[in-house]
């Protein structure tokens, strides 16, 4: 067992804190080859970054990490067969998921049509009335339209009875998903997902858009090939589109490893450019004043687009990011801001809620290893971030549901811990019989069950995942160092900036604050906390600690003024004060022993 990161056996939080990096001499190898500074070094082989792949993983191209398409499962024909539908000026129908990824899939391929030429028309269920991906009555709405060839995005690969009434209608199907697929796949001309059992791309860590990416830039060749370009119409440069890629993958919180490395870095050079008109707009109602990152497309953007899909609809985020008006961007953009404030007040509310059916549940029985909470009154728009909340307060995985008395069903999400496959178990329900629809990825899912049967529910996720949640052991905090407040710079957060994008199997550097005090603290928001702290040599830094109102966390930062604590947090760059200086996220705390 590694030793305890300052003698911090159980922190505020109920954690071991434990060095990430056990072994120096990667590090100092890496600073040695490539002669980088020993900190920035530190980082990157406590991330598994070798001497070789240093070069390539602070410089992650698009030239060097996309995979060839020939790689996934049906990618040429699905390729091979959209391209015929340009040439042959066929009408195209999409129906996409109403979070951000399946709404920066929708925008990324319709752009793409629109530029050779084509067109299409998208088809955006209503998360209330409809529910995920394609129904019979979003594909017979289609072929009203006309359409001729359909293709549905971030969703679909568990949609067997819509996609048989697809094909009786006629119409031919391409499904691009990335969603964890069965053995029997639905009836269509080509399944393109390489989380599909039988694909063997190793690409399985891409979000849709990023499956998305690579089809485009298949058919594109194809119709390159074909000599569909000329004078009177020029090849689209597909980079201008990375910035819905790099939106996507950073908010579907897949791993930021291979290509979605480059696509996230280039991506957000792209965006930095404010040449797309809905995202600068966005930017600005969420008062970015800086250059866009991870952090900023995770918790300042990304809310806002998936706010429409949440309690509203979502075709206004699509129309957002499709607008070419600025007047017209700026409207909308201000539209999904209030929303996301609703959307805020609303996930509160059934927060408070779920946290005190949770603790009841759990003070009933031993441990379990999944909480599912449910309630009539609660939004179905916003229990995919409720059982966010409960999955980070109890760390276990979580599902919370929304219960309709007049269906006698219950709609909910899921959010996971690492090393529980949330997909696999809700798959394996829907196989038993108990769940009425399902479907997801290890980190998150989603499902309709019989009220009736959430007993039932319950007990098989339990026999799917407490073997999983058994052998995760304690819960640690892995840190990369220690810093004082006098030793956080802005020059080191630029310095740690090379080593992002961070996120998803690229953990922010965590650095712990030996013996601060807490000078000052306060709430801010809903339930954050604001506070300033201040090292043995009186220098002082701000800090903040998100959702931590209610915690053991937040009361001892709050009460503990007279007794230094070791902090731990996330070195960022504060920008929300008239300058820019260096700030703290902290995640957690540990009384000094």
């Amino acid at each position: 067992m590694k030793p305890a990161f300052l003698k911090v056996e159980r922190s505020l939080k109920g954690q071991r804190w434990i060095a990430r990096l056990e072994d120096q001499r990667t590090a100092e190898a890496v600073a040695q080859r490539h002669d980088l500074p020993e900190l920035l070094c530190r980082v990157l082989a406590a991330r598994g970054v070798g001497i070789d792949e240093a070069e390539a993983f602070l410089n992650p191209t698009l030239r060097g990490l996309m995979p060839a398409p020939s790689l996934f499962r049906d990618m040429d024909k699905g390729a091979a067969r959209l391209a015929r539908a340009i040439r042959d000026g066929e009408k195209i129908g999409i129906i996409s998921d109403y979070d951000v990824d399946g709404v920066c899939s929708a925008a990324l391929l319709t752009r793409f049509l629109r530029a050779v030429g084509s067109d299409a028309h998208v088809y955006i269920p209503d998360r209330v009335s409809e529910g995920y991906g394609p129904s019979e009555k979003a594909v017979s709405a289609l072929k009203a339209e006309g359409t001729q060839l359909l293709l549905t995005l971030d969703c679909g690969v568990q949609s067997h009875d819509p996609l048989a009434h697809a094909a009786d209608l006629g119409l031919e199907t391409i499904i691009v998903d990335h969603h964890q697929a069965g053995v029997e796949l639905p009836q269509a001309q080509a399944v393109i997902n390489p989380n599909r059992q039988d694909d063997t791309s190793g690409q399985g860590h891409l979000c849709a858009a990023g499956v998305v990416m690579i089809l485009i830039a298949a058919v594109n060749r194809l119709l390159r090939e074909q000599k569909h370009y000329g004078e009177a119409r020029s090849e689209p440069n597909m980079l201008q589109w990375l910035e819905f890629v790099a939106l996507a993958t950073v908010c579907d919180v897949v791993p930021l490893r291979g290509v979605n490395r480059a696509y996230v870095t280039q991506g957000l050079k792209i965006m930095a450019r404010r040449e797309n008109p809905g995202i600068a707009a966005l930017a600005d109602v969420a008062g970015l004043k800086r250059r866009p990152d991870a952090y900023a497309l995770g918790f300042m953007l990304g809310p806002r687009i998936n706010a429409a899909g949440r309690i509203g609809h979502a075709d206004e985020a699509l129309a957002l990011l499709m607008a070419n008006d600025r007047g017209e961007a700026a409207n909308l953009a201000r539209s999904l801001d209030e929303m996301n404030r609703r959307r805020q007040a609303t996930e509160m509310r059934a927060v408070e809620e779920a946290v005190v059916q949770a603790e009841l549940s759990l003070g009933k029985e031993a441990r379990p290893s999944v909480v599912i909470v449910a309630a009539e009154g609660w939004h179905p728009g916003v229990v995919g971030l409720v059982a966010a909340r409960l999955k980070e307060r109890f760390r276990l995985p979580a599902f919370a549901l929304a219960i309709d008395r007049k269906t006698g069903l219950a709609v909910g999400s899921g959010r996971s811990v690492a090393g529980a496959n949330l997909g696999a178990a809700v798959r394996k329900a829907l196989e038993q019989g108990i769940l009425v629809k399902g479907g997801g990825h290890a980190m998150a899912a989603g499902l309709t069950v019989e009220t009736a049967r959430l007993g039932d529910l319950r007990q098989a996720l339990e026999d799917s995942l407490s073997g999983d949640v058994q052998s995760l052991g304690e819960q640690a905090l892995e840190v990369d160092g220690a810093l004082t407040a006098a030793g956080a710079s802005l020059d080191l957060v630029d310095m740690l900036e090379q080593a992002g994008p961070y996120g998803s199997a690229n953990p922010s550097p965590m650095f712990v604050f030996p013996a601060h005090r807490v000078v000052y603290a306060a709430r801010a928001g809903t339930d954050h906390i604001r506070c300033t702290l201040i090292g043995s040599d009186g220098k002082r830094i701000k800090a903040v600690a998100f959702r931590a109102m209610g915690t053991a966390l937040g009361e001892a930062l709050l009460s503990e003024r007279q007794f230094p604590l070791h902090i731990a947090g996330r070195l960022v760059a504060d920008e929300w004060g008239p300058k820019r200086e260096p700030g703290v996220h902290i995640e957690d705390a540990a009384p000094v022993s």
